[in-house]
């Protein structure tokens, strides 16, 4: 439903003092509450108006306030139209639908993913394209910082919702009432919300909202749910998911009779009536087609007006009647006959066992029309122009017309497109031809659907898009030449010559890309074509990609960058996204399984400062910092600090950042949100575990027994024996990563069954009770391993295994430290002081002791760089990832890589942060010294390797955890 507010026009279409409604006086059986003022309608006959088209309820005190325009002609009210993006069917409880204002539970209803906007699916032909209009940058406008108007929505408001002009509750569970803004979230009566400021500041998310005015996304018949990356369901998304709804000729989904809520019931009632009839009307030649119409009971002595007011009413259709008739359909073929009064229905044919048909018709002028052309998208003044055409006015005329009207020079005029926009079922547009006759092409469409032309547009649009047509290509093969890319492009495109005009970056370890186009066009067909794609048996991910004006944005501004692993968490991940889709700009918020970290750092990558929210296990935020480590060279943003909602098993590094042991649902989204903006900026120290397996001799071939050096045997190439991993949070080698590869081999075996932080850690116990009674393969570790601290040989006490950590949580919480105090030989350990700590773990019980943290493990070590030798096969963990590593050295070195991370304030019991001394974070200074003394230690350490095989781990942790 829609009230009145800054995207709303009156003037579109006439609606008088009732906003559209058909108010009649009802008597109310049963307690019945005011739409309007949320108060109950008390007294003895409990008398008021109900609308008889969207059931809008009101006392007779608040008839002359009504706010509220209904759902028949709000649709064709809204100045900028923005299709919804629906979810799949489902009975939603405690919602109320926004377009028959009855409860979402007594039907299958949709919600949009973007607002809080929901309707049942029988009611979706009527629902407003009236989403939050997300990306509005206009080029002519640059510089200039527009103001932002609240986008105002009616109804399904949060529980606790206070009016912010009387400061009184404005929360209904009894009907649709109350006003809220889909930006700021500010909440208001409807008889209190023309007292609201205009103009929305965003509220208390206004420093890391993504502003609309900075944001342009591609001009595209795409549907809105492709732009989004959101998974449109089948069978409930927007009409312009199907290309043909872009034909002006082409005919909405197939509806059923009743496609409006609550017409089985009006039906039912009316039959009861034997001086009723119910009638088949059509709209148009295309209904007819299709077999889309509505049913009315109509009086079996009606006139023609009548008739035909009706069927105005059933296709809620406003404007002069006296502009329209009625006609009886004959055949299938579409041969029709007019009414005769005074009795029309009498002499009216029916088939054998059918209703009779009616077709609704407007009168045509020969000689003229009047036409309506809309200046949305350039921003201008006035909403539309309306102008009249004859028979000899071409598109290219109405462009001139419309822009002298707008304040423009006409003689300019070939520098702009009339777009044709149906707002029916969603949002589709068609470019007309310059040279198409404007008089014969509103003839045809009034003939097709007459509905569909009520809810049709004239867009003037600039040619020329300020849009930087970026694409998306994921899912190709990794660490090939660009040349190489290049070729599989072309293939795919079924191209001989480049359509595209730029390729890159490319991210050769993810086997992803971006391509760019020069024309919104180009760009439409590669997508088409590669979303479908497949190369060497797998799907290629594509996607199209908002564009960022870092000019547009406020000093003070840090948007903030979400990026949600959905897998992680159960279902978590999915309503967390969808929460931060509507507190934020939804194009903020990215799918890490659709494309990964790198899409969203890609779009961010011209803002100057920002933060990132990433949302998933240790290992989702391994593998944000890792791509994070890839993108940075070319960000504008070298190091943007790092927030965590804590959606996996362990959740250690979330812990230590005070962000939770594990997201229950039960938080509010909004209050992640502003932990993330009061948060205190901290370092990590990242480490580089450098695997080199043993120089192992080959046995001599017949043609080469006596060639190398006289030592019999040939000697494998270093650089394939070497592979290195970066690790945030621990490493392991021995029986903590036995049990952590067992478990991961019984996941990888059976995803289905770990599907809750729970059962994860049964599994983990089941193992470790295998482990104390049947196994106990790292018995001695001790003696068959080799340990050096910071160059020092370490004596090993009985151990059968050694944890090394950089944060003090491990293993779900667990501290196998102990304390952190200073305890000389030791220092106080913190994740920023540039030292790792080894504790040895002498038996799996000691290990069971420590996840339950009654006990810790035996203080071995404290240093900056660790030396493990092996001469076997051992199990390793890096960040919870494990693998069998063979015989060799294990060095764990101090990266230059550091991130920068947020920390959680800490709280007072009322709620107020603490204030005290934030940890040391890197400065710029700081990053470039440490990037080269990494270079110079790396290069002294391993001058015999060319380059080392980087395992991408990180880019499989997010897909693994729960």
């Amino acid at each position: 439903m829609t009230a009145e507010g800054h995207n709303i026009d009156a003037n579109l279409v006439p609606c008088g003092s009732d906003h559209g409604h058909y108010f009649v006086k009802k008597t109310f059986g049963k307690p019945t509450y005011c739409h309007h003022c949320c108060d109950k309608i008390w007294g003895m006959l409990t008398q008021g108006y109900a609308c008889e088209v969207c059931n809008f309820i009101c006392h007779d005190k608040c008839l002359k306030t009504v706010v509220s325009y209904c759902s028949g002609v709000a649709l064709q009210l809204i100045k900028n139209p923005v299709a919804h993006t629906w979810s799949e069917a489902s009975h939603v409880k405690r919602k109320f639908c926004n377009v028959c204002r009855k409860r979402t539970e007594d039907s299958p209803c949709v919600e949009c993913e973007v607002c809080e906007y929901y309707v049942h699916e029988d009611c979706q032909d009527l629902a407003v394209s009236d989403c939050k209009e997300a990306a509005t940058y206009v080029p002519s406008h640059e510089g200039a910082i527009a103001p932002h108007h609240h986008h105002m929505k009616e109804g399904n408001l949060p529980r606790d919702s206070k009016c912010c002009v009387c400061k009184k509750t404005c929360y209904s569970n009894e009907c649709l009432a109350g006003m809220r803004c889909e930006w700021c979230g500010l909440t208001a009566h409807a008889i209190c919300y023309r007292q609201m400021p205009s103009e929305c500041d965003f509220g208390i998310l206004a420093k890391i909202m993504l502003p609309p005015n900075s944001l342009t996304i591609p001009r595209t018949e795409l549907p809105m749910e492709q732009l989004l990356n959101i998974s449109s369901p089948g069978g409930s998304g927007s009409g312009s998911a199907d290309p043909s709804s872009a034909h002006p000729l082409s005919s909405p989904c197939k509806t059923t009779p009743d496609d409006i809520s609550g017409e089985k019931e009006r039906e039912k009632e009316d039959k009861e009536k034997e001086d009723m009839e119910i009638l088949r009307i059509y709209d148009g030649n295309n209904s007819l087609r299709n077999q889309v119409y509505r049913t009315a009971a109509v009086p079996k002595m009606a006139s023609t007006s009548q008739i035909r007011d009706i069927a105005l009413r059933r296709f809620h259709i406003q404007g002069a009647p006296d502009n329209y008739y009625v006609t009886q359909v004959l055949n299938d073929a579409g041969e029709e006959e007019n009414l005769e009064d005074p009795v029309p229905l009498r002499n009216v044919k029916r088939p054998a066992g059918a209703r009779a048909q009616i077709f609704l018709r407007h009168r045509d002028d020969p000689e003229k029309a009047v036409v309506k052309a809309y200046g949305g998208w350039l921003r201008v003044p006035m909403t539309f122009c309306s102008m009249t055409v004859g028979r000899d006015t071409l598109v290219q005329d109405c462009i001139a017309d419309a822009l002298d009207s707008f304040g423009l020079d006409r003689s300019t005029w070939s520098r702009y497109n009339l777009i044709e926009v149906s707002l029916e079922k969603g949002i589709a547009e068609r470019t007309c031809n310059h040279h198409e006759n404007m008089l014969q092409l509103v003839r045809n469409l009034r003939k097709d659907s007459l509905r569909r032309y009520h809810v049709m547009r004239f867009y003037v649009q600039e040619k020329e898009d300020p849009h930087d047509h970026a694409v998306f290509v994921g899912n190709l093969p990794v660490s090939l030449a660009q040349r190489q890319y290049e070729r599989i492009l072309l293939k795919l495109l079924g191209a001989k010559e480049k359509p595209f005009t730029a390729i890159g970056p490319i991210y050769f370890e993810y086997g992803s890309l971006v391509i760019t186009f020069n024309t919104a066009k180009a760009a439409t067909a590669a997508v088409q074509k590669l979303q479908n794609a497949i190369y060497e048996e797998k799907k290629l991910i594509v996607l199209c990609l908002p564009n960022v004006q870092p000019k547009m944005l406020a000093p003070d501004c840090e948007p903030l960058l979400v990026l949600v692993n959905v897998k992680s968490g159960g279902c978590q991940g999915s309503e967390l996204m969808k929460a931060f889709r509507k507190l934020l700009n939804p194009f903020q918020v990215f799918d890490v399984l659709k494309g990964g970290p790198l899409v969203g750092l890609y779009v961010f990558r011209n803002i100057p400062k920002y933060r990132i929210l990433a949302c998933g296990g240790d290992g989702t935020i391994g593998w944000v910092l890792q791509c994070l480590d890839i993108a940075k060279q070319d960000a504008a943003c070298f190091s943007p600090p790092c927030g965590i909602v804590p959606l996996g098993t362990g959740n250690d590094l979330a812990r230590v950042l005070r962000w939770g042991g594990g997201y229950t649902g039960e938080e509010n989204p909004q209050d992640i949100l502003k932990d993330v903006i009061e948060a205190d900026e901290v370092r990590l120290d990242r480490w580089a575990v450098v695997f080199h397996e043993e120089e192992r001799s080959q046995p001599p071939t017949s043609s080469g027994t006596e060639g190398a050096g006289g030592e019999g045997g040939t000697m494998s190439n270093p650089e394939d024996q070497t592979s290195m991993i970066i690790m945030n949070n621990y490493f392991g080698i021995g029986i903590d990563a036995d049990v952590c590869l067992k478990f991961h081999n019984k996941r990888d075996a059976n995803p289905e069954k770990f599907s809750s932080r729970l059962f994860n850690k049964t599994q983990y116990v089941k193992i470790g009770l295998q482990k104390v009674f049947f196994e106990r393969t790292c018995k001695d570790l001790w003696k068959r391993i080799e340990l050096e601290v910071d160059g020092k040989p370490i004596d090993l006490p009985n151990i059968e295994g050694i944890i090394v950590l950089n944060l003090l949580s491990w293993g779900s919480g667990a501290n196998p430290w102990g304390t952190a105090k200073e305890e000389p030989p030791f220092t106080k350990p913190t994740h920023y002081d540039g030292l790792l700590e080894v504790v040895g773990i002498t038996d799996v019980s000691r290990l069971g002791l420590i996840q339950s943290k009654l006990a810790a493990g035996i203080r071995i070590a404290q240093g900056g760089s660790i030396k493990i030798t092996t001469h076997e096969e051992w199990p390793v963990q890096v960040d919870g990832e494990p693998h069998v590593q063979s015989p060799g050295t294990i060095t764990i070195l101090k990266s230059a890589l550091r991130a920068e991370m947020l920390r959680k304030p800490a709280r007072r019991k009322d709620g107020t942060k603490k204030v005290v001394d934030p940890p040391p974070s890197t400065s710029k200074e700081d990053e470039g010294y440490g990037i080269r003394f990494g270079r110079n230690l790396f290069k002294k350490r391993f001058a015999s390797i060319d380059r080392l095989q980087i395992r991408a781990t990180t880019a499989v942790f997010g897909q693994n955890e729960q």
